[in-house]
């Protein structure tokens, strides 16, 4: 749970930037989503492996737990921020 709030925290700094920051300000959001989204993951592996009953019922974690996987998320962002994807997609 200390990781979901560190990424909430991350989140909450980059909104707070954009607030102050208009020539970065889409960049700086597009940044809180991604970390917002980190933290939802990492929230609903969470709960997923305390919900579990059995052994056989957990799951692999969905949270992103390799640099690789994180360098994805990143770029992803990226791709929204140079137009090339919709907003949603990050």
């Amino acid at each position: 749970m200390e990781k979901v709030r560190r990424l909430r925290a991350m989140s909450s700094l980059c909104r707070q930037q954009a607030a102050y920051n208009s020539m970065n300000k889409w960049k700086l959001l597009a940044e809180a989503e991604y970390w917002e989204r980190l933290a939802d993951l990492e929230l609903s592996s969470h709960f997923q492996q305390c919900n579990a009953v059995g052994s056989s019922e957990i799951e692999q974690p969905q949270a992103i737990t390799s640099a690789s996987d994180d360098l994805r998320m990143r770029s992803e962002c990226d791709a929204v921020l140079t137009g090339l994807r919709p907003v949603a997609g990050c």
